[in-house]
């Protein structure tokens, strides 16, 4: 009796993007975009982070780097490439990034959900 074996067809698992704990809206994504581009050499990616410090107890940090870390998650908006470190990575989550620009204020706004205290200037929060 013959046997017939039937080749089996690898199946590969479906592979997702990772979601980034972060948003950056189009007039954030835009600031970023014209500042890179005056730089040089343009820089390879926007640096968004955390580090102790600041009149209500963490800092945010925003930054140009020519290359990202080791261990850093990096995340794609548009043309815009975002470094988080792993430390950070926790407390950016469900954070939204923009840009404003008023007669009052320009700069970029920090909304963070998981910021419980923050401070007048905007940068800091616990």
């Amino acid at each position: 009796m013959a046997t017939t074996i039937t080749p089996m067809t690898p199946t590969t698992p479906e592979v997702k993007p990772k979601a980034a704990p972060i948003s950056l809206t189009t007039s954030a994504i835009t600031k970023v975009k014209e500042i890179m581009a005056q730089q040089n050499p343009v820089p390879a990616g926007l640096r968004v982070g955390v580090q102790g410090g600041g009149c209500s107890g963490m800092s945010y940090v925003l930054r140009f780097e020519t290359e990202s870390d080791e261990q850093d998650h990096i995340f794609e908006f548009g043309e815009v490439r975002v470094f988080i470190d792993p430390k950070s990575f926790i407390y950016l989550r469900g954070m939204v990034l923009d840009w404003e620009d008023t007669l009052m204020r320009q700069g970029f706004l920090f909304n963070n959900p998981n910021a419980t205290k923050s401070c007048g200037c905007g940068t800091s929060f616990s």
